[in-house]
């Protein structure tokens, strides 16, 4: 026990590694760099961090689940790495739920409902009205096969019996191209990106995906408000260890993160960069995965999305 609790107490003694399955440059770049720079100042130590982008961020998460289990190797993971990915890939190499330990959620996601300005409606429910009297003669486009923005727009689908057809495109920013040109009529895509257009009027918000109201979209009512009953769907972000790491070691970076977390500059630059601090400690976070996995199983399976 003395010799575990001297680990701790020393822990940690050399640089930590946080690794990303995507390449530099997006959101989860983003959300890193923002969060490392002031965990070097809690923990002591540098925070560097290593890109190893491919199949989806499988790629990474196979690289730390196979690390020492010593806490200086995390993985920083999305809805996707986290939770979508085991019903997307066939021959996925990691099970989150069995070759990690949860460290920290570090935010939430939530997502609009989008329709081009072409439409002739202005609430979700003349939405959902409109739709209805023109099966399979919607496109709903999406960033690509079994992301967020392509289950979202499903679970929507199962939620109203709607028949929308989807448009998978190699990324958000050609959707929302078509989108505001009216080549697609429906999307749903992040808050900043989201709110941005919406603002210039090029596309029209009809609701957003979170239990309450997004401060960037305040005029904009919530799905559950709109009337489709416990419709809460939104992405995440959050940090694991591989699987065996010691409770002491978990527990002192938890609590880095949450420190991290009560910073107004880091939870201000958050929010700009769509993503809404949402803290939950190790066990809590294991607790909200093993709900959030059958969740989006459910969906991937609803799409009949696969990737190999």
């Amino acid at each position: 026990m003395a010799a575990s609790a001297h680990a701790t107490a020393a822990f940690p003694e050399k640089p930590i590694k946080v690794v990303i399955g995507f390449p530099a440059g997006g959101p989860l770049d983003q959300h890193a760099r923002l969060l490392t720079d002031k965990l070097q100042a809690v923990l002591g130590q540098p925070v560097l961090v290593d890109y190893k982008p491919g199949a989806g961020g499988s790629v990474g998460a196979d690289a730390v689940a196979k690390s020492p289990a010593d806490g200086y190797t995390l993985m920083l993971a999305n809805t996707g790495v986290a939770v979508i990915n085991g019903a997307l890939y066939s021959k996925l190499p990691y099970n989150t739920l069995k070759d990690f330990t949860p460290i920290a959620r570090t935010a939430m996601q939530p997502l609009a409902l989008l329709v081009t300005p072409k439409l002739p409606v202005n609430s979700l429910q003349e939405f959902v009205r409109y739709a209805k009297a023109r099966p399979g003669q919607i496109n709903y486009g999406s960033a690509g096969n079994g992301g967020i923005s392509h289950l979202v727009p499903e679970m929507f689908k199962t939620a109203t019996g709607l028949f929308m057809v989807h448009i998978p495109y190699r990324g958000s920013a050609p959707a929302f191209t078509d989108l505001m040109g009216g080549q697609v009529q429906f999307m749903a895509e992040s808050i900043p990106q989201a709110a941005n257009y919406h603002k210039q009027g090029k596309v029209r918000a009809l609701a957003v995906t979170s239990a309450a109201r997004n401060p960037a979209l305040p005029d904009i009512p919530t799905v559950i408000e709109s009337g489709i009953k416990g419709f809460e769907v939104v992405g995440f972000y959050g940090f694991l260890a591989p699987a065996g790491t010691p409770k002491d070691v978990v527990a002192k970076l938890s609590d880095a993160f949450k420190q991290v977390l009560t910073s107004p500059e880091v939870r201000d630059r958050m929010v700009s960069q769509g993503a809404d601090p949402a803290f939950l400690d190790s066990e809590d976070f294991a607790r909200f995965l093993a709900v959030e996995t059958p969740r989006w199983e459910k969906a991937v399976k609803a799409s009949g999305a696969k990737m190999d």
